[in-house]
């Protein structure tokens, strides 16, 4: 009862110390955000700024439309949804990985596990044969006793073997009957780190992997594995192994006097000497396990008692450490929850700026029109046509003859008029021309350069007109749209704003970067 007052005292005082150095910076619709997920939200943006001279106060009303826009999220169910509580499941066990390795230990394991692979390897292949008896994941602890009794007898029987009696005692006995080439990556890691330490020719011992035991002999070897691939592979599978690493093993240590561990003598003999118990095993942090709970971990476990025993004690003690990593680490925390928001952002910001709603013909048309001057071309262009004609006459008619007619009926008035098939009297060229585009627009429109006159057609003119900038939000559908979504979203912050509620402290805002 003291014990548990003592403890209940120590994590208020905790609290309290955690609440002064991580104080509230602001409520946003009574939610409180504090300042450290300010500060990294700031040092990322700071880091984006190519000048580098946003400040605090200056980033503050971004950040807090960000936190507007997160309220809107929550408000509407998505950080609740099924995809993504998966996703933040699997991206906070990619981040805990390195919070349950010894970081020193881990990088030279990387190492030595890529200088075993390129020394034993001499690359990435080797091909083996092998003995082999599969062992289900629910296998009852007396089958595997009598299958290591028995792939000792084989081991006995095959060690000093050629290759043709391997070959045939396997086609006779083995349930694995064909040689094969293994490439790092490919098998379980149990498996792979026997082949790639064994030589020409040689014979493992039995071992276990996930499938079953083997025993193993090499045949021939190929070139080839980096170390990036060795390593990434090799992280890959410690995320979803039972047993650990060396560098996993030097943590597991450590947190076993962090978190009090103490073995049972008793229930730990029982266990070993029968099989199995219902006696305590151990304590930790103050919990204890029993053979109980034991037993439902070496079910899915095939190994002998000791090493399942071990594995039992350090997947119990990682497990406890992988729930309090958020606590015990405040960067893992801010990590985890800027993937939150991202993910947040990104569904509310779908459904508020939608790709129809980008696409609204009405609304761009509307923006354009009130806008029209901020797409204007930094110099005038010329829209219109360019008419070569085989006589003057010809020219004269061409151009009385397109005169009243809208621009975009006069090439195919020109055409009905003056051109057949079989052949072309008046030569035509539209199009929206800036400076240097056409020869002929330079100089009869622009007054700049010369040109040489068709032979065909001596005769040639323009008409249309200058213009400052385009005619339709069609011709700028780009720029505009991006435009249009900047205005639609700050429509949507405007009206979130209006609704919400926003309380900034402005004495923390001011310790930001300065304590």
């Amino acid at each position: 009862m003291k014990r548990n007052l003592l403890l209940g005292v120590a994590c208020l005082l905790g609290l309290s110390a955690i609440a002064q150095q991580d104080p509230v910076l602001m409520r946003v619709n009574g939610k409180e955000v504090p300042r450290s997920e300010f500060e990294a939200a700031y040092r990322k943006e700071k880091s984006l700024d190519g000048a580098g001279a946003l400040t605090p106060t200056g980033y503050i009303d971004r950040f807090v439309n960000l936190q507007l826009k997160l309220s809107a999220a929550e408000s509407a169910g998505m950080d609740t949804t099924r995809a993504v509580r998966e996703e933040l499941a699997r991206h906070r066990a990619k981040l805990a990985m390195s919070y349950l390795t010894d970081s020193d230990s881990e990088a030279l394991e990387a190492r030595q596990a890529y200088d075993k692979v390129k020394s034993a390897s001499r690359g990435g292949q080797v091909q083996v044969m092998q003995f082999f008896i599969s062992l289900p994941q629910t296998v009852l602890s007396t089958r595997v006793r009598a299958v290591e009794t028995r792939m000792d007898s084989v081991y006995t029987a095959l060690k000093n073997s050629t290759d043709a009696t391997f070959a045939a005692f396997i086609q006779k006995y083995s349930e694995s009957k064909q040689t094969f080439w293994v490439s790092r990556l490919q098998m379980p890691e149990e498996f792979e780190n026997v082949v790639y330490s064994l030589q020409d020719g040689e014979i493992s011992c039995p071992f276990y992997s996930p499938q079953g035991m083997h025993i193993v002999k090499v045949v021939d070897r190929k070139e080839g594995v980096s170390f990036e691939e060795v390593n990434a592979e090799r992280r890959r599978r410690l995320a979803s192994r039972q047993e650990v690493d060396k560098s996993t093993e030097v943590l597991v240590q450590r947190l076993k006097n962090e978190y009090a561990y103490t073995p049972d003598a008793a229930g730990v003999e029982e266990l070993l000497s029968k099989g199995e118990t219902t006696r305590p095993l151990f304590t930790l942090d103050g919990r204890v396990y029993s053979g109980t709970e034991f037993k439902r971990f070496a079910a899915s476990y095939p190994r002998g008692i000791k090493l399942q025993l071990d594995a039992f004690v350090a997947k119990t003690i990682l497990e406890t450490e992988n729930a309090r990593l958020d606590q015990r680490h405040p960067d893992l925390r801010l990590r985890l929850q800027e993937r939150r928001n991202d993910l947040l952002l990104s569904q509310i910001t779908s459904r508020e700026l939608s790709p129809k709603a980008l696409a609204d013909e009405a609304g761009l048309s509307t923006y354009f029109k009130f806008h029209r001057s901020d797409y204007n071309w930094e110099r005038p262009r010329y829209r219109g046509i360019v008419l070569h004609c085989a006589d003057k006459k010809s020219l004269g008619r061409a151009k009385k003859r397109i005169k009243k007619l809208p621009q975009d009926q006069w090439v195919a008035a020109l055409r009905e008029a003056f051109n057949t098939p079989l052949q072309e009297n008046v030569h035509i060229e539209q199009g929206l021309f800036a400076e240097g585009d056409n020869k002929y627009v330079d100089k009869l429109v622009f007054k700049k350069g010369s040109f040489e006159p068709l032979k065909s057609y001596p005769f040639t003119a323009v008409l249309g007109e200058k213009q400052k900038g385009p005619d339709s939000y069609k011709e700028v559908r780009g720029p505009l749209t991006a435009d249009y979504r900047s205005f639609l979203e700050f429509l949507w912050v405007k009206r979130l704003r209006a609704a919400g509620k926003v309380e900034i402290n402005q004495e923390v805002l001011k310790t930001v970067n300065n304590h």
